[in-house]
C-alpha cells in the first residue's frame, strides 16, 4: 500500500488513486481514465517510484516500468486531476460566464460598494441607486429587453393632474383623466400623523366621494377637507 491515506475521487477532491495487481513480468500498465503528463505518482508495493528512473509516463494513457513487475505486485497510480467546479466564480478573473441562475443569500457587492442600478429619465442618465421606491398608486411598468419603462401616475400628461393618457407608443400625451366617482372603503383618520404635522388642507380632485356604510372618515384638528378642489363637478 501507498504511504499515507489514499485519496479517492469525489466532486470536491483534486486527485484520485487507481490500484492494480501486476502479472508476472508486466511492464506496461494502462491507467483507467488517463492522466495528465507530469501529474502522476506511481507506487510499487508501497514504495514511490521515480519518474524516468523507475518508470515513464509520456502519453497520458500508459505507464511503463523500467524493471518488470512480479506476479501480484501492487501498483498504485496517484493522479492529480484538474480541479474544476462548473459555474464557479474565479477570483480576479476579468470576464466570467455563469450558465444558469445565480442565487445570492445575503448582500451582493460590486467593486465600488453596493450593487447599484442606473437610472434614466427620457433617455438621459440621472444617476444610480441601490433602491427604487415608487410612491402612490397607478404607476405602470413595461419591460423591453434590459430596460424597464416606468410611467408615473399623474406625471407627464394633463399638467400632472390625474392619471396620464399615453399615445400608442406609450409616450405621454398632454391629456390625463380623473375618475368622476371614488369610494372610501375603510376607516381613516386625517390628522398630524397622516396629513402633515401642521395645519393643512386635505383635498381631492374627484368630484364625488362616497363613504361606504359603517366607515368613518375623521378630520383632525387643524385639518380642512376640500372635495372637488378643481370644481370639476361644475363643468
Amino acid at each position: 500500500m501507498a504511504i499515507g491515506r489514499p485519496i479517492t475521487l469525489t466532486n470536491n477532491v483534486a486527485s484520485k488513486v487507481i490500484r492494480v495487481l501486476a502479472t508476472e513480468g508486466q511492464t506496461v500498465f494502462t491507467v483507467t481514465g488517463g492522466y495528465r503528463i507530469n501529474q502522476i505518482g506511481v507506487f510499487r508495493n508501497g514504495v514511490r517510484l521515480s519518474n524516468n528512473s523507475d518508470f515513464t509516463a509520456l502519453d497520458g494513457v500508459t505507464v511503463t516500468l523500467i524493471n518488470a513487475a512480479s506476479l501480484n505486485d501492487e501498483v498504485l497510480f496517484e493522479i492529480q486531476d484538474d480541479f474544476r467546479v462548473a459555474d464557479a466564480i474565479v477570483s480576479a478573473a476579468s470576464t466570467q460566464v455563469i450558465d444558469g441562475d445565480l442565487t445570492v443569500t445575503g448582500n451582493l457587492y460590486s467593486g465600488g460598494g453596493g450593487l447599484r442600478v442606473g437610472i434614466q429619465s427620457g433617455g438621459a442618465v440621472v444617476g444610480s441607486a441601490k433602491t427604487l421606491n415608487f410612491i402612490g398608486s397607478g404607476n405602470t411598468f413595461s419591460q423591453t429587453g434590459d430596460t424597464i419603462d416606468i410611467s408615473i401616475s399623474g406625471g407627464g400628461g394633463g399638467g400632472g393632474l390625474g392619471t396620464a393618457i399615453n399615445y400608442s407608443d406609450e409616450t405621454p400625451s398632454p391629456f390625463s383623466y380623473i375618475d368622476a366617482h371614488a369610494t372610501v372603503t375603510e376607516n381613516m383618520i386625517l390628522d398630524t400623523t397622516t396629513a402633515g404635522v401642521s395645519s393643512s388642507y386635505v383635498v381631492s380632485v374627484i368630484p364625488n366621494i362616497e363613504i361606504t356604510a359603517g366607515v368613518a372618515v375623521t378630520v383632525g384638528t387643524g385639518k380642512t377637507m376640500v372635495i372637488d378642489v378643481l370644481q370639476i363637478g361644475d363643468l
